[in-house]
């Protein structure tokens, strides 16, 4: 059987989403909507102090209660594995196996019922009597349980150490000493989070909301003392994700849970209050950064000290000290970073974690330090371009900062900025422009993928990816087609079922390089095994590819997407308002599949990013130990009058560590974005901001001069 290829390469053109008239018109369905006959609803019951014990839970008078099917406690639930996790044991799935509460919010019981509002209100009836005992829950740079953070295999390094630090400050024309402090931030994606489990023939069945079905499966199955073969798990339709949805969260575990117990169908849909609690978050930091350098702006020096916050069940550490490993070169340079385990809940992977609240502290750093040695911020950065990566001596695979700062600053009109600050006025509004770098890995890991033609001659190709809205689908359905020397309208995608084989979750950009990998090698070895086939039988015929090994062979280099992120705001001298007018930013990230979608990945990025650095901020009760503004009321985030127009580009960059030449652009958009409109806050006003968010209090607190 012969392919003809299209006259345009699928790779590289623009291409609609394959799913989104499914998704405008409501035919999309995600994991609360899948209709089941024998289907059950649990509410969540979540603990209303920070820490002590559960005393009683009063099922009796909830169980009577109408429609109410029954209700799980620690007394009742299934004893799971205490060792199950992702590479290590997770605290955070041990739920409902003793009477201990470790922060507020935690869970202490599912109430089931024949609809959601019988659920509710059992869960609202159900009486939990605690022996209360003292907590913490304030997180500080100088509290005394800081300590020094553990290495971990699923985060980057958490040291550094070259040279002198100590003595090349000393010895420095020009010394830049500030701390640097980012708030609890929270993911909240659009769809909550929701999982249905049931039984069927012998196996653990469930639709989830996730970021990796194949990972899902096999860590409940470790959790359940189950098989790995006997778990199935499917995440078609995903609303968002950003790090949340990544591997098991509470939903899934209870759902299985009363599963398991009750023998039904069981739906589990956390509320937006439980998502705030259950789901993670980004972790409060305080970042300490020292910067030496010669009078020309050589640095001598660099010292990043990080402080995170992680609950008593699992330490997560958020890696803000990762970018600084590979940004500049130095004589010297020291990375650490320290956590504090306090009564609040389990932080985890958000959006870039580490670069981004490492890249507001270490770029707002290297912007005084320009100033403070009267150069401009982008040469500065040229100036310290690093021959190797600084934090463990490698070669870059490829390393494109420079052209990011030479396309961004002529698109951006870079050239001609007065350095000076606080001059430029628009009637009632200081004017400003800022810059920042940023950098973010392009790793690839383990994926596996089936190829099949079909006797239509079409083609399906099945891969456990997730599209948690990046467009995963559209890209790897293109290509697929590139390899298989097909249009894409031949090309049938399934995503997102575990038993379709071993695949890296949607995270850490890992997810099209990895994902489409392994595409590429089964696509590519079924096109030459039906080459020559005059056609194909009634069963098709199916190449199966794992890349495990492939990918083990590259090892881990230091391969990273980067960029140069430029701002201009405009703040009101009467209110303190910081509006953003102008956003734009220049990257390196490899080969580009589709620029619709890689164009929204970043602009979405960049998004938050202005998000983060003007609005976003969880605060925490130190009386009540609960989170102040756990809903979308309290929790400010960027709407659309608070976004500009927003301008994306990006530079050739070749590297084919990865065959596929792909880096990722979910993560590097955010990266850099608030120190760029941070940066250009001080060029508006004269005064340096070096806490966020960048809220009208705090700028008229810290006056405009």
């Amino acid at each position: 059987m012969t392919t003809t290829a299209n006259a345009t390469s699928p790779v590289g053109a623009v291409r609609t989403r394959v799913e989104g008239r499914a998704k405008v018109t409501g035919a999309a369905l995600y994991a609360a909507d899948v209709p089941y006959a024998d289907l059950v609803h649990g509410w969540a019951v979540l603990s209303t102090i920070p820490h002590g014990r559960v005393h009683t839970v009063s099922t009796a008078a909830v169980e009577s209660m109408p429609g109410v099917v029954g209700v799980l406690h620690h007394g009742n639930a299934p004893r799971l594995n205490p060792t199950a996790g992702w590479g290590a044991p997770d605290g955070t799935l041990q739920i409902l196996q003793d009477d201990q509460v470790p922060h507020a919010g935690w869970p202490v019981a599912l109430v089931l019922a024949d609809t959601l509002e019988q659920a509710r209100a059992g869960a609202e009836a159900l009486v939990v009597a605690y022996d209360e005992e003292p907590f913490g829950v304030t997180f500080a740079h100088d509290h005394p349980g800081l300590r020094t953070a553990t290495e971990s295999p699923l985060a980057p390094p958490l040291s550094a150490e070259h040279g002198d630090v100590e003595q090349e400050l000393v010895t420095s024309a020009v010394v830049v000493d500030q701390l640097y402090t980012t708030p609890g931030e929270h993911h909240v994606a659009i769809e909550p989070h929701a999982a249905t489990a049931r039984w069927a023939d012998g196996r653990l069945e469930l639709v989830d909301a996730n970021q990796g079905s194949f990972l899902t499966a096999r860590i409940l199955a470790d959790l359940f003392f189950l098989d790995p073969d006997s778990v199935r798990v499917r995440s078609e339709h995903v609303g968002g994700g950003f790090g949340s949805k990544a591997l098991v969260r509470p939903q899934a575990v209870l759902a299985a849970m009363a599963a398991t117990v009750f023998r039904r169908t069981v739906r589990v849909v956390l509320s937006r209050r439980q998502v705030f609690t259950l789901t993670g978050y980004r972790s409060p930091t305080a970042q300490r950064i020292r910067l030496g350098a010669d009078r020309d702006g050589r640095l001598r020096a660099i010292d990043h000290q990080s402080s995170s916050q992680t609950s008593t069940v699992l330490e997560f550490v958020e890696p803000a000290g990762a970018m600084t490993r590979v940004m500049y070169g130095s004589d010297a340079l020291r990375v650490k970073h320290k956590v504090v385990r306090l009564n609040v809940p389990s932080p985890r992977w958000m959006r870039a974690p580490g670069e981004a609240p490492g890249s507001f502290a270490l770029e707002s750093a290297m912007d005084e330090l320009a100033v403070a040695c009267g150069l401009d911020p982008i040469e500065l950065r040229v100036r310290n371009e690093p021959t190797v990566a600084p934090g463990s001596g490698l070669p870059f695979t490829s390393r494109n900062l420079v052209a990011c700062f030479r396309e961004g600053a002529q698109r951006f009109g870079w050239a001609t900025r007065d350095p000076r600050s606080g001059i430029r006025r628009d009637g009632r509004w200081l004017m400003g422009t800022g810059m920042a770098a940023g950098s973010y890995p392009g790793d690839t890991s383990f994926a596996t993928a089936t190829a099949t033609a079909e006797p239509d001659g079409g083609f399906t190709v099945r891969v456990a990816a997730a599209d948690i809205g990046q467009g995963a689908r559209t890209a790897l359905t293109q290509i697929a087609a590139q390899a298989l020397e097909v249009g894409t309208d031949r090309v049938r995608l399934l995503i997102a079922d575990s038993d379709f084989g071993p695949a890296i979750l949607a995270g850490h950009s890992w997810g099209t390089a990895s994902w489409g990998l392994a595409v590429t090698r089964a696509a590519t070895s079924l096109r030459k095994t039906i080459a020559d086939l005059p056609s194909i039988p009634a069963t098709g015929i199916s190449v199966k590819v794992d890349t495990a090994k492939e990918v083990e062979a590259m090892g881990h280099p230091e391969r990273h997407a980067y960029a140069a992120q430029f701002a201009e705001v405009a703040v009101d001298v009467s209110t303190g308002e910081v509006r953003v007018r102008r956003l734009l930013g220049t990257f390196a990230i490899g080969r580009v599949v589709n620029p619709l979608t890689v164009s929204s990945q970043l602009i979405g990025g960049m998004t938050w990013g202005l998000s983060m650095a003007l609005h976003e901020a969880g605060v925490m009760d130190p009386a009540f130990g609960t989170q102040v503004n756990a809903d979308l009321a309290g929790y400010h985030i960027a709407t659309h009058a608070d976004v500009p127009p927003i301008e994306v580009s990006w530079v050739d960059d070749e590297d084919l560590h990865n065959p596929t030449g792909i880096k990722g652009a979910g993560e590097i958009g955010i990266v850099g974005t608030a120190a760029a409109i941070a940066n250009a806050v001080w060029h508006a006003t004269g005064v340096r901001h070096r806490a966020l968010p960048i809220t009208p209090d705090r700028v008229l607190g810290r006056g405009i001069s």
